[in-house]
């Protein structure tokens, strides 16, 4: 691993310390949140967590923060966008704390596995190569947009649920290559572009500094960590 990408993937890391440590206390990592509705975002039909032939609004989730402590004050309170990695759990229509962690570390209760270093690496490269922060610049969307943030949710999930593949060519949003219980497909989307946006991935490529939202019980939400000069 070269020094350069060692040092970005500890950045997000690096915000999770526990402060401040040098007083011998310690402050969890947390975010109060809501979803309160979508950006760019098109319904899906989709077979995996459980669901055969269902719907998901798949795109971007908008969630209000409105209070946090430790690695969550680098967002400031107001809406935040992110996507949803876990499809079995609701969207939180109340406000709940949520723990901030690591991607990587994300336990699917659904699957009885959490992501992975692997996967975690594979959906930084997705987020720096392809997302695109006109999806959550509110007011309308056009069909394209929608259609794109559709297409990389999609993406996500094809990586969090399915087993992973010798090589990132055997990823296919409209099969579920996976056996047991876990495995995602979908249809009624832009999978050309998923697919593209899929077989492109490395492992090695661009990654963006990444954290997750947990609450057992929610939905947990993939984010990204803000610039600097947006905190």
């Amino acid at each position: 691993m070269t020094r350069q990408r060692t040092t970005k993937l500890l950045r997000a890391a690096a915000v999770l310390a526990l402060l401040p440590a040098a007083a011998g206390v310690t402050r969890a990592n947390t975010v109060d949140i809501v979803h309160d509705g979508f950006g760019a975002y098109d319904v899906a039909t989709f077979w995996g967590a459980g669901y055969d032939d269902a719907w998901v609004s798949a795109g971007v989730y908008m969630l209000d923060k409105t209070d946090s402590t430790g690695a969550g004050d680098i967002w400031h309170n107001g809406p935040l966008p992110g996507f949803c990695i876990e499809l079995h759990e609701p969207a939180p229509q109340n406000t709940y704390t949520y723990t901030v962690g690591m991607p990587d570390d994300v336990y699917n209760s659904f699957t009885g596995e959490t992501i992975g270093t692997v996967r975690a690496n594979y959906l930084r490269e997705l987020w720096a190569r392809f997302y695109d922060s006109s999806w959550a610049a509110g007011g309308s969307y056009t069909a394209q947009q929608n259609a794109q943030a559709q297409a990389f949710a999609c993406a996500v999930w094809e990586i969090v649920y399915e087993d992973l593949p010798s090589s990132p060519l055997g990823w296919d949003v409209t099969l579920d290559g996976t056996a047991g219980a876990g495995g995602f497909a979908a249809t009624d989307l832009d999978a050309a572009t998923a697919n593209k946006w899929l077989h492109e991935l490395t492992g090695t490529g661009p990654k963006s500094d990444l954290l997750a939202f947990v609450n057992d019980g929610q939905q947990n939400y993939l984010v990204a960590v803000p610039e600097p000069a947006t905190r």
